[in-house]
C-alpha cells in the first residue's frame, strides 16, 4: 500500500509539472516574436566548441562567448591556434569539468584592466588564461586557484607555442585547480525565438526533472568516486614505497628483544616500531580514498621515532627530540633541526631536516628530495597534485604543515575551499571563502585576485597597465 500511494503521489506530481510547463509555454509563446540587440550575438546552437565573436571583439562578446565554451579564439588570432587545436582545448576543459576559460587575442588588444574587466563581464567564477599575440599570462579567483599557484602555472609554459603552451598550461591547471565547470557550457538553447514547441518540449523535460536529478546526482558522486580511486591508486606507489623502506630499516636493524643488553625500554621501542610497519600495510590495505592515507603515514612516522629511540638506546645516547622528519623526504627518518628553505617563486620558511640534507644545505648543495611521477615527469612531492595532502599531513600534522607547503602548488591546492571535500581536511588553516570555481557570482569578487599588469609571467605586482615592460 505504501508503494501504491507512493506512485500516485508521483503521478499527481508530474501532472502538475506538465500542466505548469503547458501553461508557461502559452504565456511566453505569446512575447516570443520580442527579440534584442543580444539576438545578433552567436548561440549555444551555432557556436562551436570554441568560439568566434567577431573581428572587432569587445570584452562583452568574449564574455559571451565564455559562457558558452571554455576556449575563446578572436578571429584575428586565428593564426595562433587551429580550429582542431582549439576544439581538442576546450573538449578537454569540458571533459574535466573545471571552470578554465582560455581566450586567445590578437597582439594589439587593449590590456588596460584587462584581467578584471573580463572577470567582471564574465561573471563566473573561475581561472582566466590569455594568450595574447606571442604573450601569455592568467589570473584566477583564490578559491579556484591561489596566486602563487596560478604564478607558478604561469611560469612553467613561458616561451613554448601558442597551442603547446595553453595545451600544457591546460593540462598543468586542471590537476590543480578546485570548482566546477559553469551550467552554461551545457545548455542547448535554440536561438533567439522563443516556440510553444519548445517550451512544451521543456514542459515534458521538467516531468522528467525529479528522475533526470537523482541520475545527475548519481552520475556526479559516481564520478567523484572514480576521480577519487584514481588519486588513490597513482598515491599509493609512493605509500608503497615508504612502506618498503620502513620494511628494509627493520631488517636492518639486527635487533633480538632476547640479546645481552636488551631492556624492556629497547623492547618496547622495538614493538612500536613493529606496530607501525603493520599498522601501514593494514591500513593501506582498507584505504578507499586518498585521505585514508594520512593514518598509512601517522603510522610509518610513529614507527621511525620508536627505532631513533631504539638506536640512542642501544649506543648510549640521549634520546632523541620528538620532531617532524625530513621536509625533503620523510624517509630520512626523524629531523634534527630546522633550516632554511626556498621553494621556487615563494618565500624562505624554516623546515625540518635530516642530518645528511642539513649537511647539504649548509654546504650549498641542493637536499635530495623526494620526487614522484606526474604527467610532466618526475616532481618534487609538494608540485605533483591535491592528492599528496593526506600523505604529507600524517608525516607532517596540521599544525606544522601550512607553514611548510605555503607557496607550494600543493599549498596552493590546500587553500581552495574544494579540497576538503575531496581529500580532508585538518592540515592547518588553508581556509578559502567566497565562491566555489563555476558559481555566477557577477562582481563580487577580490579585484586583488585579478588586479595587476598583463605579462612578467603571473608577477601580480605593479598597476593596471600592460606589465613587464612591454
Amino acid at each position: 500500500m505504501k508503494v501504491a500511494g507512493r506512485n500516485r503521489w508521483l503521478s499527481w506530481l508530474l501532472a502538475a509539472l506538465l500542466l505548469a510547463a503547458l501553461a508557461a509555454a502559452a504565456v511566453l509563446s505569446a512575447g516570443a516574436p520580442r527579440a534584442s540587440a543580444a539576438t545578433n550575438l552567436p548561440t549555444a546552437t551555432n557556436l562551436p566548441a570554441a568560439t568566434s565573436v567577431s573581428a572587432a571583439t569587445s570584452i562583452s562578446a568574449i564574455a559571451d562567448a565564455l559562457r558558452e565554451s571554455p576556449v575563446y579564439v578572436d578571429p584575428a588570432a586565428s593564426a595562433q591556434l587551429s580550429k582542431a587545436d582549439a576544439d581538442d582545448l576546450a573538449k578537454k576543459i569540458e571533459d574535466a569539468d573545471k571552470p578554465l576559460f582560455v581566450a586567445v587575442l590578437p597582439a594589439d588588444f587593449p590590456t588596460q584592466n584587462l584581467f578584471t574587466e573580463l572577470r567582471t563581464a564574465t561573471g563566473i567564477t573561475g581561472l582566466y588564461a590569455v594568450r595574447l599575440g606571442d604573450r601569455f599570462d592568467a589570473k584566477a579567483d583564490a578559491s579556484v586557484l591561489p596566486r602563487t599557484a596560478v604564478q607558478n602555472l604561469v611560469t612553467s609554459v613561458q616561451g613554448e607555442a601558442a597551442a603547446t603552451q595553453l595545451d600544457d598550461f591546460t593540462e598543468r591547471a586542471l590537476t590543480n585547480m578546485g570548482g566546477s565547470a559553469p551550467t552554461g557550457w551545457d545548455t542547448g538553447d535554440s536561438g533567439s525565438g522563443v516556440s510553444s514547441t519548445g517550451l512544451i518540449t521543456v514542459g515534458a523535460l521538467l516531468v522528467a526533472g525529479g528522475a533526470g536529478a537523482y541520475t545527475l546526482v548519481r552520475r556526479t558522486r559516481r564520478r567523484k568516486d572514480e576521480e577519487q580511486r584514481a588519486a588513490l591508486e597513482k598515491l599509493r606507489v609512493v605509500v608503497d614505497e615508504d612502506i618498503t623502506a620502513f620494511g628494509e630499516e627493520l631488517d636492518r636493524l639486527d635487533f633480538q628483544p632476547g640479546e645481552p643488553g636488551a631492556d624492556d625500554a629497547m623492547r618496547t621501542d622495538y614493538e612500536h616500531a613493529l606496530d607501525g610497519y603493520e599498522k601501514a600495510k593494514r591500513y593501506m590495505a582498507q584505504a578507499q580514498k586518498p585521505e585514508d592515507v594520512r593514518a598509512v603515514t601517522e603510522a610509518l612516522e610513529d614507527g621511525r621515532f620508536s627505532l631513533a629511540k631504539l638506536a640512542a638506546r642501544r649506543e648510549a645516547r640521549p634520546l632523541p627530540e620528538r620532531r617532524a622528519p625530513c621536509f625533503f623526504d620523510p624517509r630520512h627518518g626523524p629531523s634534527v633541526a630546522d633550516a632554511t628553505w626556498t621553494p621556487s617563486g615563494g618565500a624562505p620558511r624554516q623546515v625540518p631536516v635530516c642530518a645528511a640534507d642539513q649537511a647539504r644545505l649548509a654546504d650549498g648543495h641542493d637536499p635530495m628530495i623526494r620526487e614522484v611521477d606526474t604527467d610532466s615527469g618526475r616532481r618534487p612531492y609538494w608540485d605533483a597534485g591535491p592528492a599528496y595532502g593526506p600523505w604529507a599531513g600524517g608525516y607532517f600534522g596540521g599544525g606544522i604543515l601550512p607553514g611548510l607547503l605555503i607557496g607550494t602548488m600543493l599549498g596552493g591546492m590546500m587553500a581552495t575551499p574544494t579540497y576538503a571535500s575531496d581529500y580532508g581536511s585538518g592540515y592547518g588553516d588553508f581556509g578559502a571563502g567566497g565562491y566555489e570555481g563555476g558559481d555566477v557570482s557577477g562582481a563580487d569578487f577580490d579585484p586583488g585576485d585579478y588586479s595587476g599588469g598583463f605579462g612578467g609571467g603571473g608577477d601580480f605586482g605593479g598597476g593596471g597597465d600592460f606589465g613587464g615592460g612591454f
